[in-house]
């Protein structure tokens, strides 16, 4: 039976407190504004570097090979004309002879591709179909959309095989109802009154679909152990729950304090919450919201008993670092012009060279001998190792799963970064290959040699002449 078969997330490492936000921006008197903190992407991180990470949390333990469509959901991608999940399945080194698709425009985008997704494995035209869900949005300064937003995001493994969560049934509805909107070449978030949307759109839409999936299947909202319901208002978030007459034990609990509200993201990331709590037998029901809504009902199997732990939702919290200056946050974005350094941005980009190199750039694969085993990056013919010196007897080797040590490291306060020092390490990876690489989410005082790092895709530029976003991968200090 169609369900997921494993689950991963990502939450950047960096937190701001709303009163750091409310501090900066004279907000604290409005209504609106959520107690608690959220999670701030990098400067060298979107929507699509952090689907990119929790699909790696997802697919730890499982062959990529499997892996027959992947489905990336994001209000924010990069490109609006350049297929964004195909970025990602070549970053995760998944087969080129897969289907990728976008979805996108909606809050409601990463449940309409997880259903999506779910029906081509019921229908056995896929065996594996990876969704991944993510969101990066901007709110003007002092506005009410920049307390709420936060940056996360959610992976999730479809199949038939090994499920540990099995869907049920579900129910949707689709309203044009204007609450927030972005029209094309718009930077931030446009928002209507939050009357008018808590009012007419949480509190009527979430309760008519759940009711509506209900009476669909006959069922008692009894029968369920978990309920997500994703809102960016804490009191009428407790008002939904009371008005579907939810034990509080039922109600899985919102991350609006903790991360802000992911768009995309946000019903699934609270969904692997749920799965990291479930037990066999759990019904959990997940409700989305965006121009109405999607209601899923999973069940858990026996084999969430056996289902190795993910950095997942929890970990991910536990692993943090405050941000408390406003202004770092605000160029972060490009929300405030700031002073990047002396050595200029990088050059202008080769589109021909990124395509022929694309499983070396994208996807970190290097090479491996096949006479003595030895690994190198970047993919070389001859062999490395002095003691053999092959040629042409190499296969690909993929080193972005591999963790590694920092051999040696350096920093230059003079180069481009939007938070300087730039940063630089040899990293000695697991099993065998060297290579030079950016640091990233760490600060020089905190570097030592022989520190265990794992790579990160991240943002490496932006070609303005040409609107091309580059992208590579760095090392970071493992988390977790």
């Amino acid at each position: 039976m169609a369900g997921i078969v494993s689950y991963g997330a990502y939450i950047p490492l960096q937190r701001i407190s709303r009163k750091t936000l409310a501090n900066a921006t004279g907000w604290s008197t409005s209504s609106t504004l959520l107690p608690g903190e959220k999670a701030v992407a990098n400067y060298d991180e979107d929507s699509l570097t952090m689907a990119v990470a929790a699909a790696i949390d997802c697919l730890n333990g499982w062959k990529r090979d499997d892996v027959g469509s992947l489905y990336f959901a994001s209000t924010t991608p990069p490109y609006r004309e350049r297929q964004n999940a195909g970025i990602a399945a070549t970053a995760l080194d998944l087969q080129p002879d897969i289907r990728t698709s976008d979805f996108s425009d909606s809050t409601k985008a990463g449940t309409s591709a997880l259903l999506a997704g779910c029906d081509a494995v019921k229908a056995g035209s896929e065996r594996q179909v990876l969704i991944c869900a993510s969101d990066c949005r901007l709110g003007k300064a002092g506005s009410p959309e920049e307390v709420m937003f936060g940056e996360g995001a959610a992976a999730l493994l479809l199949g038939d095989v090994d499920v540990i969560a099995t869907l049920e049934g579900s129910f949707s509805l689709s309203y044009d109802f204007m609450d927030q909107w972005r029209a094309d070449g718009d930077r931030f978030n446009r928002m209507w009154e939050d009357r008018w949307i808590r009012d007419e759109a949480y509190t009527k839409f979430i309760p008519e679909a759940i009711s509506g999936f209900l009476k669909k299947y006959g069922m008692s909202l009894k029968e369920i152990a978990r309920v997500v319901i994703p809102c960016i208002y804490l009191r009428e978030h407790a008002a939904i729950a009371k008005k579907l007459q939810l034990d509080p034990a039922q109600v899985q609990q919102e991350i609006l304090t903790t991360v802000g509200d992911t768009g995309t993201a946000h019903p699934l990331m609270m969904l692997v919450a749920a799965l990291e709590d479930a037990r066999p037998g759990d019904n959990i029901l997940v409700a989305s919201y965006g121009n109405g809504s999607d209601v899923l009902l999973f069940q858990v199997t026996d084999r969430i008993k056996n289902f190795n732990e993910r950095m997942g939702v929890r970990r991910h919290l536990a692993s943090k670092k405050d941000l408390t200056s406003y202004e770092k946050y605000s160029a972060f974005r490009d929300v405030l012009p700031m002073e990047a350094g002396f050595r200029g941005e990088v050059g202008p980009s080769m589109v021909s060279m990124m395509w022929r190199e694309r499983k070396s750039i994208l996807a970190l694969a290097g090479a491996r001998c096949k006479s003595c085993g030895t690994p190198q990056y970047p993919y070389q013919r001859i062999c490395v190792n002095p003691a053999c010196g092959a040629i042409d007897e190499m296969e690909f080797y993929r080193f972005s799963d591999r963790k590694g040590k920092l051999f040696s490291y350096t920093s230059d306060a003079l180069a481009y970064s939007v938070s300087p020092p730039e940063m630089y390490g040899i990293v000695d990876f697991e099993g065998g290959g060297r290579f030079a690489f950016n640091l990233t989410d760490c600060e020089p005082e905190a570097l030592s040699v022989d520190m265990p790092v794992e790579m990160t895709f991240r943002k490496k530029y932006y070609d303005s002449v040409r609107g091309i976003h580059g992208y590579f991968w760095k090392a970071m200090p493992a988390r977790g």
